[in-house]
């Protein structure tokens, strides 16, 4: 029910910014819970923070608190991830998803995955 598409992903110097914007289609997309998730290579996947459907209680991962945030535009069927103070153990592929629970911070619990795209950090 739920197609996401994520972009916004490059090649940016540490300490450098970036925003990350996940396209989403389907009707039941303001119901979703959103999540970012990213895996580097050789690397599980990761949680990096997730947002409500309303877009409230927005929740991170510690490695990334204080540096990333989650937002959403329900208007734009959107959700996006401010990155600032980028380090090169950001790099990673990020992927967005969405799930129907009404909380989630484990890649098990998401329903709905897009193909990611490639953020790249140099020294």
């Amino acid at each position: 029910q739920v197609q996401l598409v994520e972009s916004g992903g490059g090649l940016v110097q540490a300490g450098g910014s970036l925003r990350l914007s996940c396209a989403a289609s389907g009707r039941t997309f303001s119901t979703t819970t959103m999540g970012w998730f990213r895996q580097a290579p050789g690397s599980e996947r990761e949680f990096v923070a997730t947002i409500s459907w309303v877009g409230t209680s927005p929740y991170y991962a510690d490695s990334v608190k204080g540096r990333f945030t989650i937002s959403r535009d329900n208007a734009k069927n959107s959700v996006y991830l401010q990155m600032n103070s980028l380090k090169p153990e950001d790099t990673a592929i990020y992927y967005c998803a969405a799930t129907y629970t009404m909380f989630a911070a484990k890649d098990s619990e998401y329903k709905y995955w897009g193909q990611g795209t490639q953020v790249t950090v140099s020294s």
